[in-house]
Order: C-alpha cells, then structure tokens, then sequence
C-alpha cells in the first residue's frame, strides 16, 4: 500500500517543538517509505485563524526542510463538510441538541457527584418535534451530535499496540457548532477519507478521539486509516511542557541562532531507544528511522540538549554551507580557513563574530607578566605565518624564559586573545594582523 500521510495544524499561533515533532514524524514515515507528506490547514476556527500564522507555519516547515507534495486548507472544502453533515443526519447518525453550555457543565457535576461517568444522556433524542421548535422560538441553536453505536472499537496502534474502546463509555461527540460551523473530529475524517490518507501519526492526546473518528469514518463509507499515537514529551524535569512553548517557538529557536538539523536531529530521536546523535541532513534521518522505534514512556526536551546538539551540529558543517549565513550577519570577509580555525568554539554561527573580533578587532587582555611578554613580543617571527610559526615562536620563548606548559602557552593566549580557551593559535595566529598582535604585546 502506497503511504500517504499528513500533517494539520490550526493557523491560531506559532509551531513550537511539540508541533514540529509530528510533522517531522510524518515525514520522515512518508519519506522511508517513498510516500507523500500533506500539509493541510486545518483553519475552520474562524475566530482564531489567521492567515500570519498560516504563513508563518510555512515558512517554519521549509526552515526544517520539511517539504510537502500536497497541500489543502479546511475552509476550501466546507461544502465536503456540511454533504457529509446532510448524509449523517439522514442514516439517523447526527442529531441537534439545544442544551447550553452552563447546563452541560451541570450534567456533568451531577454525574460525577454521584461516581458515574459524564457521559451525554442523549435527552436530546426524546425532544419532538414540537419541542425543538419552541426551543428555536426561544432563540436557541442547535450543536449537532454524532450517534455512537453501542460496540467496542479496537484497533491495533503502530506505536501503542492493540487499543479498545467500549462505545457506551464515550459522549456521542458534536460535530457541528451552534454557528455553523464543523468540528474537527468531523473536518478530519472526511479529510482523512476523501483525500485518501493512509497513516494518521499524532500525539496521544488524540486517542480518545480515535474511537469515535473511527466509526464516523465507516458511517460515511470509509476505510479506516491505520493510526499511531506517540507519547507527549515534558520539560526537563518531568513536567508538563504546554506552558513553556511560547518562548520556545520555533521562530524563537531560530532567532536565537539554533541550526534547524539539531532541533531535526533532537526532534527524530525524542521517545526512541536511538542515541541523539547530530545529523547534518534528512535524509541521513530518513534512513535511520522507524515508527516501531517509538516507546510509550514520555521523552524528555531539554533546551540545554538541544543547545549542546547545536554546537555539535555547526562543528561538523563546512564552510560552503555556512558561507551564505556568514554573507547574512556581514562577514563577508571570513576565510574558509578562519572558519574550520574558530567552528570548534562555536554554539552558534552568529559567534563567530566574537572570534573575529579577537582576530581584527580590539580587545581588552589582563595583565600579564611584563618582562615574559616583552621577551615573547621581541622574539615574534616576521610575517608571513603558517601553522608552524606558533610552535616556533613558543619553543623560542621557551628556551629564553625557562617556562613550559601552561606557564608558557597561557600568558601568551591570555595576552594574544583576552580568553583562557579557545581555538588553536596554531591555526588562529596566521590569521592575525602582526601589527595587531605587536599591540596587545605591548598593552
């Protein structure tokens, strides 16, 4: 069977790493099996939809590399919603219900306080037709529900394994709003059914709407999907992540300067026994990934991970792929050299500009030992220099001075970079100026 997946979210707000999770999990699923990836809009929230956050979802995915073969948008097929909603009404499946919003949230008390389940008591189904009337004479609208048949539905979760639901247990679920306008578990279904979905991979908080999406997909003539749910992730320290997410938008990460392959490379690993390891491309991703990998323990994100994964990602990059990047944040100027120097001591690439201006620019250095330094500045060789002219230029102060080891190479780094580490003056000396290093040698 060929694959077809999809990833959907509401245009109300940011992607945050919760929602880049799932879409990467559903692509990496299309990709290993040569299958489409869909993103789809699913934007009937009229009032919190917004066409910024539409774009904005976009523009996050290409960022990740997470390109997408189809693309559709909920408010476009409202017509297949509301043929649906016509179809169910007839078969005897959705039925209108003038309860308010206050009187529901009573049922339910009454019914916990006295250890039932709140479970809808479908009195709905006993109002005549006399009775809606004088209901809508009142100026109530009606919510629409869907029947549930009374039986159990199982079926058998890629990353979960077999799951059973028994129908008397679940509320028939609203399907349509007083305004008008369809719910979700319906948008999805017929998305899902009439776009031909095979897979449906998303967060275990949408279980429990398995259940009843399933026996909506066979009352509108569907073939169920195969579903897998995989586990949510907390915070570092076991919590619930949701409160978090604003600052750790990914519009944020990217500001920041996080590489999009190490939030890829945290984000395909996260719930599976594979070691977080960074990753310079998909398709290395790809080729690693399987659904059954995924264990229903919840995972932890650590932003401290993420960053470590960053600075491991951008050791590994070469210079042509971070050139545009450099051009971006105005150093142009920047050698290839200078880059494979510096990338050792790198988080993000926007460091760079620290170690550039270690190497060009002016620096405060501590105060070092005098009569060394002045010993150091006048045996320093004439230009030009390689990566042999700092051991030379040591093994000379050495023999002149009596120090070795750290006596010798930190006062000279500490003099020549301000810093107590940082990358090899080996490879960093031939990169500066003389006059320049002439100048902290003599500060």
């Amino acid at each position: 069977m060929s694959v077809f997946v999809r990833f959907a979210p509401s245009p109300t707000g940011r992607l945050h790493p919760g929602n880049a999770r799932a879409a990467l999990i559903n692509w990496l699923f299309a990709r290993k099996h040569q299958g489409k990836f869909m993103l789809r809009m699913d934007d009937t929230d009229q009032e919190r939809s917004e066409l910024e956050y539409e774009v904005a979802i976009q523009d996050d995915l290409i960022w990740l590399g997470l390109n997408w073969d189809v693309f559709a948008r909920q408010t476009d097929r409202l017509d297949r919603y509301r043929q649906a909603f016509e179809h169910l009404v007839k078969i005897g499946r959705l039925y209108p219900c003038y309860e308010t919003q206050e009187e529901l949230s009573l049922m339910r008390k009454s019914l916990s306080s006295q250890g039932r389940p709140p479970v809808y008591d479908r009195s709905a189904l006993k109002l005549s037709d006399a009775d809606r009337l004088k209901l809508e004479a009142q100026g109530r609208k009606p919510h629409w529900r869907f029947k549930l048949d009374d039986k159990v539905v199982a079926w058998d979760d890629m990353i979960r394994g077999p799951v059973r639901f028994e129908g008397a247990h679940s509320s028939d679920p609203v399907l349509y709003r007083t305004d008008g306008l369809p719910i979700y578990t319906l948008t999805s279904v017929v998305d899902d059914g009439e776009l031909k979905v095979t897979h449906v991979i998303r967060g275990e908080d949408h279980v429990t709407n398995t259940a009843a999406q399933v026996q909506l997909f066979e009352a509108l003539g569907f073939n169920p999907p195969k579903f897998g749910h995989f586990t949510l992730f907390t915070d570092a320290t076991g919590h619930g992540f949701s409160k978090r997410l604003g600052s750790l938008s990914l519009i944020n990460l990217r500001k920041e300067g996080i590489e999009a392959m190490a939030l890829n490379s945290l984000l395909a690993k996260l719930g599976t026994s594979d070691a977080i390891e960074p990753r310079l491309s998909l398709e290395e991703l790809v080729e690693d990934f399987g659904i059954d990998k995924f264990a229903r323990g919840s995972p932890k994100f650590d932003d401290q991970d993420l960053l470590q994964l960053n600075a491991k990602i951008i050791h590994l990059m070469s210079f042509e792929s971070v050139q545009k990047s450099l051009i971006e944040l105005g150093y142009d100027q920047i050698t290839e050299a200078f880059w494979h120097s510096v990338r050792p001591n790198l988080t993000y690439i926007k460091d760079v500009a620290f170690w550039w201006s270690v190497c060009h620019g002016d620096i405060k250095t501590p105060l070092q030992d005098r009569h060394f330094i002045q010993i150091a500045k006048e045996l320093l060789p004439q230009t030009p220099w390689d990566q042999t002219t700092w051991s030379a230029w040591t093994n000379q102060v050495k023999e002149a001075t009596g120090k070795k080891g750290k006596e010798l190479f930190l006062p000279l780094r500490l003099a020549l970079t301000g810093q107590e580490h940082g990358p090899e003056l080996k490879e960093l000396l031939p990169l500066m100026d003389r006059t320049k290093v002439l100048e902290r040698l003599s500060a």
